[in-house]
């Protein structure tokens, strides 16, 4: 079946679509810049010369939408960068000093505990150097005993076996890491101390905050009831 539509349809539809196109074309943004004379210039857009000088969008009813800044400088944008750098590591620092301050209080109660906590860790340090040192004599000892053998036996116009002489060597190499291990272990002391002298300081300053807030809310009280004994009104 074959529907005609009525010419008068057809006549809406072109009225409507050319209604809506003038209202579709002033919708276009404009662009608004300063020229190389100084002059203010509004146009549908922004020559390439002129972009890096920036300019501001405009809407349809001339009010400002957007503003693009000027390009900054090699010099400003190492100022720039610069001061986003410091920035960021201001945070950065803030966030350190927030978790620290956290875990202190999560984990203490006093000075004497963090003291307490000190004296365990180093303790546990200083046996394990302790018997690492106690080790490095024994090997000590040990070649001593092949040096000896090993001159008792050039003395008696004999050669040194080599697995005499292996064995020095194998000793001696252990010694060597021995050494090695317990400058790891008194490193290790001095950043535990360190680190736990730190944690020390920086709970004394908690603890300073703490009372002089407490003292502070105390006067608060202490004032707000004096005037409300002057005033009983209040």
């Amino acid at each position: 079946m074959n529907c005609k539509q009525p010419p008068l349809f057809f006549g809406l539809i072109t009225a409507v679509a050319l209604l809506v196109l003038p209202l579709q074309a002033s919708a276009v943004d404009l662009y608004r810049y300063i020229n190389d004379e100084g002059n203010t210039v509004v146009d549908y857009q922004v020559p390439p010369e002129y972009v890096k000088k920036g300019y501001e969008v405009l809407n349809d009813e001339g009010v400002v939408v957007r503003v693009v800044p000027r390009e900054l400088t090699e010099e400003e944008q190492k100022e720039a960068d610069a001061r986003k750098r410091l920035e960021q590591e201001a945070l950065a620092e803030q966030q350190r000093l927030r978790e620290w301050d956290e875990a202190l209080l999560l984990r203490y109660s006093t000075i004497e505990d963090i003291e307490a906590a000190q004296e365990r860790a180093l303790r546990d340090l200083r046996i394990r150097v302790s018997i690492l040192k106690s080790n490095k004599r024994s090997l000590k000892q040990q070649v001593e005993n092949y040096q000896a053998q090993a001159a008792e036996m050039e003395r008696m116009g004999k050669q040194v076996d080599e697995a005499r002489l292996q064995a020095i060597a194998d000793l001696q190499s252990e010694i060597a890491i021995s050494d090695r291990a317990i400058a790891d272990r008194d490193a290790e002391i001095k950043e535990v101390q360190a680190a736990y002298e730190a944690d020390i300081e920086r709970f004394s300053v908690l603890l300073d905050m703490v009372e002089f807030r407490r003292k502070m809310m105390a006067q608060q009280r202490a004032e707000k009831q004096k005037n409300m004994r002057e005033d009983p009104r209040r």
